[in-house]
């Protein structure tokens, strides 16, 4: 059954593109909204409109939206590689592999931490949507390295609000192209998705604030290996800030990487470990810290760059 949405468009919104300001208001990707008026679902003031059209402020938005899909469910399938560095009755602190996705989403189709998690007989908090259930954070399919579940319903809510409140430390080490200048910085740049590419993140003069510090632990001759400090946490940001900064993460080909560098390191993903997470136990407030080792695949690529001198 589908949904109409019936509202006014804000004063915010005026001027915008109809695909990107209803993206913004409904929470939509602007690929959706242009489906939605390229079918007619999209009227202002009773007049079909397209994509491209301009919003203007008080008009009357109807908005058509298809009927939501049918809840992905958790699948309780065991993950090679995934290895739980502490537990409790509160929390599970897992090192995640490489191509593991956090939860179960649309289009999907590979292991989850939250499966593995199932499948080892971990029960965790039933707080969240069905299919993330437990997840307060979440790391990109192909980065790898630390991360933490709730195994209780405390622990969900006190670890959701800290990380909304930006008091867990969340530190990544990241092996990027050429030699970023300074060799110690702060980039502060907002974040939201591409303008172009809906797949894609991107800084744009209007999206979220998201601010990315970071230092130069070691430099080779192709590339520099960082230590990255999130104060925010964006979706993709520090493959995006760097890319930004025309330093990709190497491997990254999906945000202009070196196809070429890459193969010279057999790396088929982007170089990008969580390498460290700290936060206050929700159970006594004690602070703890937790911390991943490099994969095979980071690892020698290191070690290729540092023979080659």
């Amino acid at each position: 059954m589908s949904d109409l949405r019936t509202l006014p468009v804000p004063d915010g919104l005026d001027g915008m593109r109809v695909d990107a300001g209803l993206s913004k208001l409904l929470g939509l990707s602007r690929t959706t909204v242009a489906t939605l008026a390229d079918s007619g679902d999209v009227l202002v003031d009773g007049r079909a409109v397209g994509k491209s059209d301009r919003l203007v402020a008080g008009a009357w938005l109807e908005v058509t939206l298809p009927a939501p899909a049918q809840p992905v469910t958790v699948q309780a399938i065991p993950v090679e590689g995934l290895v739980v560095l502490y537990e409790d009755d509160d929390v599970v602190v897992v090192d995640k592999p490489v191509g593991v996705a956090v939860h179960p989403s649309p289009g999907w189709t590979g292991p989850t931490v939250v499966g593995g998690l199932a499948a080892a007989g971990i029960r965790i908090s039933t707080s969240g949507a069905a299919e993330r259930q437990g997840v307060v954070h979440r790391l990109d399919a192909g980065t790898t390295g630390v991360m933490v579940v709730a195994k209780s319903e405390h622990a969900y809510t006190v670890l959701k609000r800290a990380f909304k409140e930006r008091t867990v430390d969340k530190v990544y080490h990241a092996l990027v192209q050429g030699h970023p200048d300074p060799t110690r910085g702060t980039i502060d740049a907002p974040i939201d998705r591409h303008p172009k590419h809906d797949y894609k993140w991107a800084v744009v003069a209007s999206g979220r604030p998201s601010v990315t510090h970071y230092e130069m632990i070691e430099a080779f001759r192709a590339a520099s290996l960082l230590e990255v400090h999130l104060e925010t946490g964006r979706t993709h940001q520090i493959r995006v800030h760097f890319s930004a900064l025309r330093h990709p993460c190497v491997g990254d080909l999906t945000y202009g990487a070196d196809p070429v560098l890459a193969k010279r390191l057999n790396l088929t993903r982007q170089w990008l470990q969580a390498k460290t997470l700290s936060f206050h136990h929700p159970a006594d407030g004690e602070w703890v810290t937790f911390e991943s080792q490099y994969p095979d695949d980071l690892r020698d690529a290191l070690e290729t760059l540092r023979a080659e001198g």
